[in-house]
């Protein structure tokens, strides 16, 4: 893995996860937490994609499927809080 490609995955993770908790919560997390929340979204949002038949290609669909995971992830956080 390269410098680049992993500036890239935390960027997009970054946005990702800021983007999902604005979705979900209304505000961000802080930029860490926004950082793991999408790339740990970008995996759950693959898997998810991948379980139902839909495929995204490029970095917009690469940022779509991190949103998708974050927010799902993030409302799954909020409910076993609860």
């Amino acid at each position: 893995m390269t410098v680049e490609s992993l500036l890239g995955i935390l960027i997009i993770g970054g946005l990702a996860g800021w983007v999902a908790g604005l979705l979900v919560r209304g505000k961000g997390q802080g930029i860490v937490m926004n950082i793991v929340v999408g790339i740990v979204g970008a995996v759950l949002g693959s898997w998810l994609f991948d379980f139902f038949g839909i495929s995204a290609a490029g970095t917009i669909g690469s940022f779509v499927i991190a949103v998708v995971g974050a927010a799902v992830l993030l409302g799954i956080l909020q409910l076993v809080r609860k």
